[in-house]
């Protein structure tokens, strides 16, 4: 009877124990359940608000977004109205300047004949004893006594070919030629200026094949004749007279220089410049490196023989082109960041040009600066290329004063 009775008090002391085991395990277990309750309503918590603070962010950005779009707009308004004020004034100014032209360099004549003694005559006969007396001296110095006061009227022909090039026409006759890029041995040869701009591009043209490479865009058409230089790494230059009649070089003259320096500044590849004009055929170049102005030489066009030399003292920085009108040089110059042209300096070989009848003439604002300008004396018009435009230029004359 004793065992029975320590048995089952043994037992009732192990179930005791379990149980007093299981309720703590119970009780742990629930502190741990409210624990992760506790952490998931604070996670909760911060999830609502970082999205409510998101909306208004975003709320904020949109009217950030469109105020700035309102400013934008308002100020492209702004930019637009000063674009068209800024072309009004380019327009005034080209008006201005067409009508009355300031200053440019020139060479002063030693003597002056005044203005006034070539004023209107009150009879008949003065007028025509003075006009005899102006052809009889003009015979002694000069075959033409033009001098350019102005830019008539612009034409845009198309826009074919390099940044850089050269057109122009022959005085002689109505076919027009066309160097692409400033350098190659093709030139292109179209009936007429019309059938130039009618075309899609150079393919429909005839096709000269020169027998040497022409160097820079300062080649020159007189009397159906080619004339363009030539520039080898180991020789001087060199000015080629070509025969586009029977395509045969004539001719060909050595043009002695100290170095291979360019005769504009803006424009290295242009290292001399030809041109064409009534009194004949003109070579611009640079004597050296150290030169700092543009040389002029008079050349036969027959035998390519140089008859005179002059300084023209016109400055060769800044200079984008030049080009020759009854013997008097025209110089244009520009800034590196292309800019409106101008003709700053001019240079009369008979001395035949007053400083106050020198014009500073503009060009009007087009694209970017002059690669070349060719003056043809039968139309008075300059053939320009500027950023690969094929620009035609109309000019207004006007005579010289005798000096």
């Amino acid at each position: 009877m004793k065992p029975v009775l320590v048995l089952l008090v043994s037992t009732a002391w192990t179930l005791t124990g379990a149980q007093y085991y299981y309720q703590g395990l119970m009780d742990y277990l629930e502190n741990r359940l409210l624990a992760i309750e506790d952490r998931m309503q604070f996670w909760h918590d911060q999830s609502h608000r970082y999205h409510t603070e998101l909306k208004d962010f975003k709320k904020l950005t949109a009217e950030a977004m469109d105020a700035l779009s309102k400013e934008h707009s308002l100020l492209f308004k702004d930019l637009e109205g000063a674009s068209v004020r800024v072309d009004r004034v380019e327009r005034e100014m080209d008006f201005v300047e067409t009508q009355t032209s300031p200053r440019a360099c020139a060479k002063k004549a030693d003597k002056v004949v005044e203005q006034g003694a070539w004023g209107l005559e009150e009879s008949r006969g003065e007028e025509e004893e003075e006009e005899e007396e102006w052809e009889e001296v003009q015979s002694r110095l000069s075959d033409c006594v033009e001098i350019l006061s102005g830019i008539r009227s612009v034409k845009i022909l198309k826009r074919v070919g390099s940044p850089k090039g050269m057109w122009t026409r022959d005085p002689r006759s109505s076919k027009v030629y066309v160097f692409n890029g400033t350098s190659g041995d093709s030139v292109y040869q179209f009936n007429s200026v019309r059938d130039f701009s009618s075309s899609p591009g150079v393919s429909s043209s005839r096709q000269i094949r020169l027998p040497s490479d022409f160097s820079g865009p300062g080649s020159a058409i007189y009397n159906g004749f080619l004339y363009y230089i030539q520039q080898e790494a180991e020789t001087d230059m060199q000015v080629v007279r070509y025969d586009l009649t029977s395509d045969f070089v004539t001719d060909i003259a050595m043009f002695p220089v100290e170095s291979r320096a360019a005769v504009y500044g803006l424009n290295p590849e242009t290292v001399a410049d030809l041109a064409a004009d009534d009194e004949g055929l003109w070579l611009l170049y640079a004597a050296s490196d150290s030169e700092p102005n543009i040389h002029l030489a008079k050349m036969d066009p027959a035998t390519l023989d140089i008859e005179q030399i002059w300084d023209t003292r016109c400055p060769r920085e800044k200079a984008e082109a030049a080009f020759v009108i009854c013997g008097t040089v025209y110089v244009v110059y520009n800034t590196r960041l292309a800019s409106r042209s101008r003709v700053q300096c001019l240079f009369d070989v008979n001395d035949m040009v007053l400083s106050e009848e020198a014009p500073l003439l503009y060009f009007p604002r087009r694209y970017g600066a002059h690669a070349s300008l060719k003056y043809n004396p039968e139309e008075k018009q300059l053939y320009a290329w500027d950023d690969g435009y094929q620009i035609i230029y109309r000019l207004t004359m006007k005579r010289k004063l005798l000096v």
